[in-house]
């Protein structure tokens, strides 16, 4: 073990589960408690868009990403919002959009020779360093916004309609909301890829709402269970030479299951 952590990429990829595991916990709880994992599944593929624009101007690709889903988010929340009839529909059509997107600007980029497969499916063994201090960057970011608005999210998880009769700003919350999850989403993709992120963004909030119903102990187990998550399948991975992202989330899957099933036979006895 210590051997491991004598190599730079190594403390790198745990530097990077650490901080993913951080946003995953907070903002997945939000996502999960606010049913908004559809809404937040349409801004991780549209987040495909930000990564082939990217390339396509020969930008920083965490950065390029960021802005242009976070706008992508945006738009997404305007056309939404009160409109849970339509969401769906808005949702759907953004995903493909920003994958569409991507795609064709990938095929445009002079001399592409990107590994497509390291943004679809993570590649959290391969993080730089610069990209390390940027996703410490989006996770102070995150929880300064978190706990400036800690009461109002607890009181629109609650309920909109009551939030709204306390004077909440419910409008400009749940927009922030979809910008906390677009910000999440781009830092998750160095960990999971763009393919699994909605995984690992929703599964450990689940799996911490099996054992409390109180929503900052939700983010808590919510970031400790990513965590764990995220260490065994960079072990498995490592150890076995498999795809990362897959291990990581197969990990979750198989955690998520097993607390489930304890839950069970303790309500059971």
């Amino acid at each position: 073990m210590m051997d491991l952590l004598g190599m730079e990429f190594m403390r790198n990829a745990l530097l990077a589960g650490l901080l993913a595991s951080l946003a995953c916990g907070v903002i997945g709880t939000l996502v999960v408690v606010n049913r908004q994992v559809f809404m937040a599944g349409g801004v991780a593929h549209t987040a495909y868009g930000g990564v082939g624009l990217a390339f396509f101007l020969g930008l920083p690709v965490l950065p390029c990403a960021v802005a242009f889903t976070v706008l992508a988010a945006l738009a997404m929340a305007m056309a939404s919002f009160g409109r849970a009839e339509r969401s769906d529909s808005v949702v759907g059509i953004m995903w493909a959009a920003g994958m569409a997107v991507g795609i064709i600007l990938m095929d445009l980029t002079p001399g592409y020779n990107v590994d497509l497969m390291s943004y679809l499916f993570g590649s959290i063994l391969a993080v730089p360093r610069g990209d390390i201090v940027f996703m410490a960057v989006l996770d102070a970011f995150i929880l300064a916004v978190v706990f400036f608005w800690y009461k109002d999210f607890l009181a629109l998880s609650f309920d909109m309609e009551f939030a709204r009769s306390m004077g909440v700003p419910v409008r400009l919350l749940y927009a922030l909301m979809q910008v906390l999850t677009a910000v999440t989403v781009i830092m998750v993709i160095q960990v999971a890829g763009l393919i699994l992120v909605i995984a690992l963004l929703t599964i450990p909030p689940m799996l911490a709402e099996l054992f409390t119903n109180s929503l900052w102990k939700m983010m808590v187990l919510a970031t400790l269970a990513s965590l764990v998550f995220c260490l065994a399948g960079l072990a498995v991975s490592y150890h076995f030479d498999i795809t990362s992202g897959a291990s990581i989330i197969a990990m979750a899957t198989g955690g998520y299951v097993l607390a489930w099933g304890v839950r069970s036979l303790r309500r059971l006895g």
